[in-house]
């Protein structure tokens, strides 16, 4: 026989806690799901935004693309340790007082990359141009595997070549000293041939729980099973970037014949949209 799900109340509508599952269904419409590994973990519960339309999570480009005045309500959500104590103990074969005693994330950490992160320390890695680096954000830095020679690549040194457009770091960088090499679009004349230019994820997106830790939140937030251990810059073409750009009005202001590589394309396809920062 199976048991009775537990209820939760959202904004007047009654959903059933599915624990097995790991979702939420409407009780007057079981079809409609409420997935609650889409949901934000804060360290004591999950958090998301609620549509009262669709009684299901908020989707924007949904609003946006029908030009509807919808909005979207925050709603914070109990552990399921606390909304259904019981069937997390039938999940886990555990005693309702051993599961009472316990968070989610404690079932979350037993293993894989969250139990790497978590229970043995270790550091997410960014492979850059072949080299493998440590995403160290106590040190605020990445640091390169196996070169005590450099300084790796401070985020301090990087913050102004972060491009919130494209949610990434684009960086000059010097496969050979593994460091980060500035380009000084002032006087550039040449494409450099020590530098390439690469992208990859903001230093919160590398280490979440570095990120908590050093900036004062629960170290768990926005962390869960999916955390990713390892990552993989991209190399740029240098006509994702406005180098091409720089070297032109440089050599035209300096009176030196332009490279053909630019006369023949237009200068207008190189140069990415304009962003904050100092950018490349």
């Amino acid at each position: 026989m199976e048991r009775e799900l537990p209820i939760i109340n959202i904004e007047g509508t009654d959903f059933l806690v599915d624990v097995i599952k790991e979702e939420l269904k409407e009780k007057e419409n079981i079809q409609n799901v409420i997935g609650i590994n889409k949901m934000y973990y804060v360290g004591d519960g999950y958090s998301f935004n609620y549509d009262p339309k669709s009684k299901n999570h908020f989707e924007h480009q949904f609003s946006k693309s029908f030009g509807d005045d919808r909005k979207s309500i925050n709603i914070k959500l109990p552990e399921l340790v606390k909304l259904d104590p019981l069937g997390m103990s039938e999940k886990h074969n555990l005693t309702i007082e051993d599961i009472i005693s316990k968070t989610d994330f404690e079932f979350m950490e037993t293993k894989g990359p969250l139990d790497l992160r978590w229970n043995k320390g270790i550091l997410p890695t960014l492979e850059i141009e072949g080299h493998i680096f440590y995403v160290d954000i106590n040190m605020d830095k990445l640091r390169p595997k196996d070169d005590f020679q450099s300084k790796g690549i401070p985020f301090n040194e990087i913050r102004d070549y972060y491009d919130r457009d494209r949610h990434a770091y684009l960086i000059p960088y010097n496969p050979k000293t593994h460091q980060f090499q500035e380009i000084d679009h002032l006087t550039i004349t040449e494409l450099p041939k020590e530098i390439v230019v690469v992208a990859f994820p903001h230093e919160h997106e590398l280490d979440r729980m570095g990120w908590n830790k050093r900036h004062g939140f629960d170290i768990r937030r926005g962390v869960d099973v999916s955390l990713q251990m390892n990552f993989k810059s991209r190399t740029l073409a240098w006509k994702e970037t406005n180098i091409p750009n720089s070297i032109m009005l440089n050599r035209m202001e300096k009176g030196l014949p332009l490279n053909d590589k630019l006369e023949n394309k237009q200068i207008q396809n190189l140069i990415p949209k304009a962003k904050k920062g100092r950018g490349i």
